[in-house]
This record gives structure tokens, sequence and C-alpha cells, in this order.
């Protein structure tokens, strides 16, 4: 296929454009959280005096210690479970085809839709009347349930690609719907379950709304319920701000450099069919 030279240039531009677009905002934030605590710096410029250590002072302002701690809790009971229950579902959608599976599946569809804000009120009453608003169970299971449309549907995509002859082989051999599911198509699904994992975990890691209406004891929220402590009623530390951003950001950044691969693989699975 031969790319006409305009197009590649043009293509390059664009690529080029889109590359500044993502990281001037992170240069930014950067350099501000290197200016002195207290100031508001004008642009994008490195400080004379560069004050690193605003990240010491906005991690212990911001007690980063207790919600990493929490913010790790939160991501361990919400992870495993997910994957778990989307998994299943969607061997179950896209490979056993069960009765109702087309509807089951326009259900989780009709999920990805629904706007966390459109929702949140629900949650809240919900949480208070189970007895749970206030404590990290508040924000786990209401998770659990808001992944699973994405995550389902992302697993279904996998086993729906699937060739029917290795199901059909394993049947031959006597292998149960149980040994088809954990003992052949689950290892053939590794990529796509560590890639779905790494996503739910910056989305989990990330929280912030459910976090901030459904738990009231910041040291309960996840890390970036630690914004709010810059905020006061009639100012906010910018650099202060700034750094502690850096901080909860560094955790997934360094997520997503380690398995880079695995998340651009599992994207690109099914693109072209064999």
């Amino acid at each position: 296929m031969k790319i006409d030279r305009r197009e590649l240039y043009g293509g390059r531009v664009l690529l080029m454009a889109l590359v500044a677009i993502t990281i001037v905002p992170f240069v930014s934030i950067f350099t501000t959280a290197l200016a002195p605590s207290g100031t508001v710096p004008p642009g994008i410029s490195w400080p004379a005096d560069p004050q690193w250590g605003n990240f010491g002072e906005a991690f212990r302002v911001a007690n980063m210690g207790a919600l990493l701690a929490s913010s790790a809790f939160i991501l361990v009971a919400v992870v495993p479970v997910s994957l778990v229950i989307s998994t299943m579902a969607g061997f179950a959608i896209g490979l056993l085809r069960i009765p109702g599976a087309r509807w089951l599946l326009l259900l989780f569809v009709f999920g990805l839709t629904l706007p966390l804000e459109g929702i949140i009120t629900p949650l809240y009453f919900l949480a208070r009347q189970l007895g749970i608003l206030n404590t990290r169970l508040a924000i786990v299971l209401p998770l659990i349930g808001l992944f699973m449309p994405f995550a389902v549907f992302w697993m279904r995509a996998h086993f729906a690609n699937l060739p029917r002859e290795i199901s059909e082989a394993a049947r031959v051999d006597g292998a149960s719907t149980w040994d088809l599911f954990w003992r052949i198509h689950v290892p053939l699904a590794r990529a796509p379950i560590a890639s779905l994992g790494i996503l739910l975990s910056v989305w989990a890691w990330n929280q912030f709304l459910l976090a901030l209406v459904l738990v009231e004891d910041p040291t309960q929220r996840t890390m970036a319920g630690a914004l709010g402590a810059f905020q006061g009623h009639y100012a906010t530390d910018i650099p202060l701000l700034c750094a502690g951003t850096v901080l909860i950001l560094l955790p997934t950044l360094v997520l997503f450099l380690l398995f880079q691969r695995q998340v651009i693989a599992a994207l690109l699975q099914g693109s072209v069919k064999g």
C-alpha cells in the first residue's frame, strides 16, 4: 500500500500536535509544583529556585500515607472481584451464547451510557439505607457495579473472537464447561485480563467523585481525595496542589509504562483476524 507524501506528513503533524496537547498540561503542572508555596506562577516557566520540598510538604499536608493505604485497600477489593465476574460473564455471553445473551449484552451496553453524575444521588441514598455510608464499602461496591458494563463488554469481545474449533475440540476430549473455562480459555485470555486489570486499577485509583460524596472521613477516601486538602475557604495553594497532583499521577504513570505492551496488544486484539 503506497501512502501519499501529503498524507504521510499530515499524519505526522497531527500526531505531533496530539502529543503536544497531551504533554503540555503535565509539563505545566510539574513546573508549577516547583514554584514557591503560596505563589501563582505566570505560566510554563522553570522557577529560578525550584522548591523540591513541595512534594514532601504536599505528602505531609494531605496525609497521603493514610490515603495511600486506603486507595490500596479499595483497589485490591475492587479489581480482582471485577475481573472474576466480568471474565465469567464475558465467557458466558461471548462463547457459550447462553439464552438471552444478546439482551444481556444490550443491557451492559446501556450501562455504558449512564453518567456517574446522574446516579450519584441514588447511590448516596442506597448506601445510607444499607448502612455502609462513610465506609470504604460505599466506594468498593458501587465501583464494582460501575465497572461491570465496560469490563463485561471488553471480555465478551475477546471470547467472541476466539475460533469455536478450540471449544469443540475440548468438548470431544470430554472437557466440562468449567474445564473449558478455567483450563483452556482463561490461559488464552491472560492479555485482555491483564490489560483490563490495569485499566480498572487506574480508574479505581483516580476515583474522586464517589469518595467525595459517599465518604466523609478524608483518610478513607482515594488518593485523588487528597487534593481537597489544598483547597481552603478563601484561597488555594497552587504549587502544593500541583505537587499533590504529580504524586497522585506517578503510580498510574509508572503502571502504564511497565505494562504498555500488554495494553496495546489487548486493544489491537481482534482488529486483524487470521
